[in-house]
């Protein structure tokens, strides 16, 4: 208990001074400490959902069926009669493992190939450019739905089709970069001092493509949570029975006109400050670490 109270002790002493610095720099700082807040809130909501949800998220005639929110129920019942509130708590859940999920394999695939294909050059670099343009020219909801509806539904199956999407965002922001950064002096001087090609990959070059990655990486997180929400949203998710903020957006259309708003309203609000939060970081990381962006 003692090592888990000075781990804790040394994680927030180490954090607290870096938040602190964000807040120094301006507008940038600022937009990311929200955009940290929003996401870290919302993490922390999904995770303690087992032990602060009311109900339970799949529960039916828990309620009356469509109540209005009320002290009993605060956002309301839906067409089932589940509480939303519970629902909220836990649909969260869902969404970030998809968005999580997808950008790790984005990272995993386009990051390596743009390395490569960027560092080796002549046609191997053409090949793989071509191969990755033509997946960027369609449009990418229409490639997720595709690949999701061949897949079908599940966690995996979603992260993959969203992944395909945004797989040539990396490789074209890493190959922009590695193609500038390998004609620079250290990296010819460590070419010519005979060091070996990973050795200059991912020693000399990586290192200073990283920034650029991270921006992508939280706009990404952003993106994905859109995308999954629309796969969900259309019946290309998850099974139904699993509480997931798409499916109460679904079913809350067709209560709309009904004057059942709170079905709809309470997911599509919790999806849009996700995506919110994820896209504040982005932004304020790509001025901050972009040194021409501040001036």
């Amino acid at each position: 208990m003692r090592k888990t109270k000075t781990k804790l002790r040394s994680i927030l002493s180490s954090l607290i001074p870096g938040l602190s610095s964000l807040a120094r720099r301006g507008p940038s700082g600022w937009m990311v400490l929200v955009g940290i807040a929003i996401v870290s809130s919302i993490v922390i909501m999904t995770a303690i959902a087992p032990w602060i949800s009311p109900h339970s998220p799949i529960a039916s005639r828990v309620g009356p069926i469509r109540a209005s929110p009320s002290l009993q129920f605060p956002l309301g019942t839906n067409h089932l009669g589940q509480d939303m509130f519970s629902r909220i708590l836990w649909g969260g859940s869902l969404m970030l493992q998809v968005s999580a999920l997808s950008v790790l394999i984005c990272f995993l695939v386009g990051v390596p190939i743009g390395l490569l294909a960027s560092y080796t050059g002549g046609m191997v670099d053409s090949t793989t450019s071509l191969v990755i343009d033509a997946v960027y020219a369609f449009p990418g909801l229409v490639i997720a739905i595709a690949i999701a509806a061949m897949l079908g539904p599940g966690v995996v199956n979603m992260a993959l089709s969203i992944a395909v999407v945004y797989i040539p965002s990396y490789f074209r922001i890493v190959r922009s970069q590695v193609l500038s950064i390998k004609e620079l002096t250290y990296v010819e001087a460590a070419r010519a001092a005979g060091a070996k090609w990973h050795t200059i990959l991912f020693r000399y070059i990586l290192p200073n493509v990283i920034p650029s990655i991270v921006v992508v990486v939280t706009i990404n997180f952003a993106d994905a949570v859109l995308t999954a929400a629309g796969l969900t949203f259309i019946g290309l998710g998850v099974a139904k029975n699993i509480p997931d903020w798409g499916w109460d957006l679904t079913d809350g259309r067709q209560y709309l006109g009904s004057g059942a708003w709170w079905i709809i309203t309470f997911p599509g609000i919790m999806i849009v400050l996700l995506a919110l939060g994820f896209t504040l970081i982005g932004e304020g990381l790509s001025e901050l670490l972009n040194p021409k962006l501040q001036r």
